[in-house]
C-alpha cells in the first residue's frame, strides 16, 4: 500500500468535490462528505474515504434504455442513471452483476483512478442515517469489518444554487488538523457500543481497511 502525505490527500479529496460541484453526475448528488484518515489528521495517509449522498434519478429518460441496451448491453440507463452523463460518458458506464446500471460503480469511474488509494461510499441516505443503520447490522451480525467509521465531515452539500454550498471552514479545519475525533472504538463507544465490543470492533475495521487496495466502492440502499 503507498501512503500519500496529508495535503496531497486533501488536495485530491477538494478535486472530488470541484468534479461533483461541476460537472453532470450519473445520479444527482446531495452530499460529499471524507471521513476516517483523511478526517483524523494523519499524516501520512493510507487510504482516503469519501462518502457521496445521491438521490434517486426522477424524472429520467426511460426512451434511451433500448439504445444503450443495443449499444453497451446494459440495462436501465434513463432509470438508474442519467441518459445525458451516459451520452457523454460512454466509456465510464457500469453495469452491476445483474446487467443493470450501477449509480456507485458508474460514480467511481467518474471520480476515482483505480490505483488511487480511495474508497468511496455511495447511499441514498445521509452520512449520520448509514453509520447508524451500519452499526446495528454489523453489531447484530458480529460483521464488524462493514462498520462506516463515524468520525466525518460534511465538505459539500447541494442546495439548489449554481456549484452548491462548499465548506471552506471544513477543508481549513481538514488541513489544520483540527477535528478533534477519537480513537475509532472510542466513537463506537459514543453511538452505544460495549467497550469491549467496540475495541474489537475496531480492530476488524482496521484489518479490513489494511487489506484494501486501490481504488474501492460500495453501495448501499438504506
Amino acid at each position: 500500500m503507498t501512503d500519500w502525505d496529508r495535503e496531497r490527500a486533501i488536495d485530491r479529496v477538494e478535486e472530488i468535490v470541484d468534479t461533483v460541484a461541476s460537472q453532470t453526475m450519473p445520479v444527482p448528488i446531495r452530499e460529499v462528505w471524507v471521513f476516517g484518515d483523511v478526517a483524523l489528521g494523519l499524516d501520512p495517509i493510507e487510504r482516503i474515504d469519501v462518502y457521496l449522498t445521491k438521490d434517486l434519478l426522477f424524472h429520467g429518460d426511460e426512451g434511451r434504455e433500448a439504445d444503450f441496451v443495443a449499444s453497451h448491453g446494459i440495462e436501465g440507463v434513463g432509470k438508474t442513471v442519467r441518459a445525458e452523463w451516459a451520452d457523454d460518458n460512454p466509456e465510464r458506464l457500469r453495469a452491476n452483476t445483474n446487467g443493470h446500471a450501477a449509480p456507485e460503480n458508474c460514480l467511481a469511474a467518474h471520480l476515482l483512478k483505480s490505483d488511487e488509494p480511495i474508497h468511496l461510499e455511495v447511499c441514498n441516505a445521509s452520512f449520520e442515517d448509514n453509520v447508524t443503520q451500519r452499526l446495528k447490522g454489523a453489531m447484530a451480525r458480529e460483521n464488524y469489518e462493514q462498520i462506516l467509521d463515524p468520525r466525518g465531515a460534511c465538505l459539500w452539500v447541494d442546495d439548489d444554487t449554481e456549484g452548491g454550498q462548499r465548506s471552506e471552514e471544513a477543508f481549513e479545519k481538514l488541513r489544520a488538523g483540527k477535528y478533534g475525533f477519537p480513537a475509532l472504538a472510542g466513537a463506537l463507544e459514543m453511538l452505544g457500543v460495549e467497550e469491549a465490543d467496540a475495541e474489537t470492533a475496531a480492530d476488524a475495521v482496521a484489518q479490513f481497511r489494511e487489506q484494501q487496495q486501490g481504488a474501492s466502492v460500495r453501495g448501499d440502499v438504506v
